[in-house]
């Protein structure tokens, strides 16, 4: 089956990395499993880190790239599929199983004409929406609705701060936020990304550090070492910050005496559970919410929706579909 794939690990040059062509039809191994065709799959940031070789061993290559997809299962339901994957013995909160992984980091991913996943991550694909908007629920949507309503304390009326106003997760949890009743603000390196962001609910855009201090009741993390002083900053005493990612750096300094003078929270957020899953799907059908897609792609011409990603050219989620 064509799949694209990485090929090594390229930490400087990823998107050397990236392979298309003839890769081997998924295994089965029991009852408990499906095959799903793939009509669509979203890009993540992830697929990224894996062409540099974050969270994977040298012998894991090449490896089919992809944790967001729609398709159609074995008996012909149209399925989304939820990212993450755990140990069939875990009993708690999904999210917080060490052994967990998303599709593609232990299983072969959703950029292939077929994909193997365990049947309870399929979920039944949304009413109304497109295989490509169906594709960009169960990663980036679910991880923002996770942070929202899951992890930031807000209430309707609440502030809340977006890092990023372009990408897929800062688009998603600006539509989301929006509709959730929060006043939304967000941060963008060019007016022209601070208007996308206005067009899709944000109240107010600012440029990175201009946020007004001490400001907002909650701030959505996913940039790292470029926003986190100002997330710090921007945060009122008492005020939550939420962090999903750190696309441009893990390591910041960590301003420990602001954290403890603010009494500020600091907590972490990645990907969601099949229940949060079901009432994201619920909440967006209720409000007529549809992923922002920044381009759809053939799987063919998955290098240029890779660099689009890598360049920070992408105003919502990038899409391939067969």
């Amino acid at each position: 089956m064509l799949a694209v794939y990485a090929t090594t690990a390229c930490p400087q040059a990823p998107l050397d990395a990236l392979g298309f062509g003839e890769q081997p039809e998924p295994v089965v191994p029991d009852a408990e499993w499906a095959v799903v065709t793939v009509r669509s799959a979203a890009l993540n940031h992830h697929d990224l880190w894996t062409l540099r070789g974050s969270g994977l061993m040298g012998g894991a290559y090449p490896r089919i790239l992809g944790c967001e997809a729609a398709g159609v299962d074995d008996t012909g339901r149209p399925v989304i599929l939820a990212s993450v994957h755990t140990d069939p013995q875990w009993r708690h909160d999904p999210v917080r199983d060490p052994r967990r992984a998303m599709i593609g980091e232990t299983l072969p991913g959703t950029f292939a004409e077929r994909v193997a996943v365990p049947r309870h991550l399929l979920v039944d694909r949304p009413g109304g929406f497109t295989d490509a908007e169906a594709a960009c629920v169960a990663g980036t949507f679910l991880t923002a609705y996770r942070m929202l309503f899951t992890k930031s304390r807000l209430r309707p009326g609440d502030t809340v701060l977006i890092q990023g106003a372009t990408g897929g997760v800062s688009s998603a949890l600006i539509r989301l936020a929006a509709a959730g009743g929060f006043q939304v603000w967000v941060t963008g390196r060019t007016a022209a990304k601070r208007d996308h962001a206005l067009a899709l609910g944000a109240h107010r855009g600012f440029p990175p550090g201009s946020v007004p201090a001490n400001a907002v009741d909650a701030v959505m993390e996913s940039v790292g070492e470029a926003t986190w002083a100002q997330s710090l900053r921007a945060a009122r005493p008492g005020g939550t910050i939420v962090v999903t990612g750190a696309t441009t750096g893990a390591n910041p300094p960590a301003y420990l005496g602001r954290i403890f003078d603010r009494e500020l929270t600091v907590t972490g957020s990645s990907g969601g559970t099949v229940d949060e899953l079901h009432r994201l799907i619920a909440f967006m059908q209720s409000r007529a919410i549809r992923p922002d897609i920044d381009v759809e792609l053939p799987f063919a011409q998955a290098r240029e929706g890779m660099r689009r990603m890598a360049d920070g050219e992408a105003r919502g989620k990038v899409v391939f579909s067969w």
